[in-house]
């Protein structure tokens, strides 16, 4: 928006290209002030420097590239790197079918996780794809792409975001805009959704697993349309749901996750074997989640009113006055800084084998202690 000229020119060309994050190739200037036939006359200042002081014609040539040129190859390498992620997912490739490849077997307790690579290489490549087509969708005509192209562009776009979303919910990666301080929420609000759009999920103000708890019809109702009309893609939806949370939640409360896993093993397997029907399953998965969401069996003592004691009473086969005279011995053992330092780490295990005598039970409730930073 100023007139520049020579090195001021070069300079603010250069600084648009400074590498931010790896998938950025370069950046954008916009000419206001009709500079750019001043680039070559900048350039050429700037290599016949470089020149003077002893490099080669080769190192310092620089090459002005054709924008709607490096646009089109950019959008055809952008979709057909979405197509080859795609390529090994089974036929017919309907949804369920794209949640087995990227989300892995229910049956398996650590397929969500070593399948997360897949579900980060697909986002990233449907990222790229939709910046690569906002880039050069206003030239399509000027680019001389034939209708056909345009067609398959477009529609390749809807296939991708509508598949983006329903990975991410099979998987439970959506954001749980719960997790985030009222000022975070107005921010992404005012600054990352844009226009009012179809709600295809009901994620907004509430987790999955909270809304199948409260209301599981209502929940299913609100899934995808590809994914609400098979009860199968249903199931694993919400059982790779309940797995993320647990594995989510199982450093806090291992002995008590561990449970939940089994329980959920158990239920998949009689779902799979059709030994329950699935209304049956509906109202049994429901109850799991409802034990998952609270992160605590039912009565636990009311003496035990933080994560940290209800994760230790779990650990230490449910003895509230164990529990109680261990948390005590914690809070008076333990010093600033204890886990990064480890005489100090030696004075909170000492405690802790004081009182439970066990050097098992002694790693077993360390580990929960170390895990609940906010109460340690």
């Amino acid at each position: 928006d100023k007139r520049m000229q020579d090195h001021t020119l070069f300079q603010a060309i250069c600084r648009v290209n400074r590498l931010d994050t790896d998938d950025k190739d370069y950046g954008y200037i916009i000419d206001y002030m009709e500079l750019f036939g001043k680039v070559t006359d900048a350039i050429n200042v700037y290599t016949s420097e470089l020149d003077i002081e002893g490099f080669t014609k080769e190192e310092v040539g620089i090459q002005l590239k054709d924008r709607l040129k490096v646009a089109k190859d950019r959008l055809f390498t952008a979709l057909e790197t979405v197509e080859s992620i795609c390529e090994n997912v089974t036929s017919p490739k309907n949804d369920l079918a794209y949640i087995h490849y990227f989300c892995g077997n229910t049956e398996n307790p650590d397929d969500l996780k070593a399948t997360e690579y897949k579900r980060m290489a697909l986002y990233k490549a449907i990222v790229e794809y939709i910046r690569a087509y906002a880039n050069v969708k206003a030239d399509f005509i000027t680019a001389e792409f034939t209708d056909a192209e345009i067609k398959r562009f477009n529609s390749k776009l809807e296939e991708y975001l509508s598949l983006r979303e329903i990975i991410r919910i099979a998987s439970g990666e959506t954001i749980n805009l719960k997790a985030y301080e009222a000022d975070m929420r107005f921010l992404i609000d005012t600054y990352i959704k844009a226009d009012d759009s179809e709600v295809i999920s009901p994620f907004e103000n509430i987790s999955l697993l909270d809304l199948l708890e409260t209301n599981m019809d209502q929940a299913i109702d609100s899934l995808p349309n590809e994914i609400k009309g098979n009860p199968e893609a249903v199931a694993e939806v919400i059982e790779n749901n309940v797995r993320s949370k647990i594995v989510e939640e199982h450093l806090l409360d291992p002995k008590y996750f561990d449970q939940m896993s089994v329980l959920l093993q158990e239920l998949i397997e009689r779902r799979k074997q059709e030994t329950i029907n699935y209304q049956q399953y509906l109202s049994e998965i429901a109850e799991l989640i409802r034990q998952v969401n609270q992160g605590k069996k039912d009565g636990v003592p009311k003496s035990l009113n933080t994560k940290g004691k209800v994760a230790i009473y779990h650990t230490l086969e449910d003895d509230e006055q164990l529990t109680l005279a261990c948390e005590d011995a914690v809070q008076y053992a333990k010093q600033d800084g204890f886990r990064e330092n480890l005489a100090k780490q030696k004075l909170v295990k000492k405690a802790i084998y004081d009182v439970v005598e066990d050097v098992k039970k002694v790693e077993e409730v360390y580990k929960v202690i170390d895990a609940h930073k906010d109460d340690y």
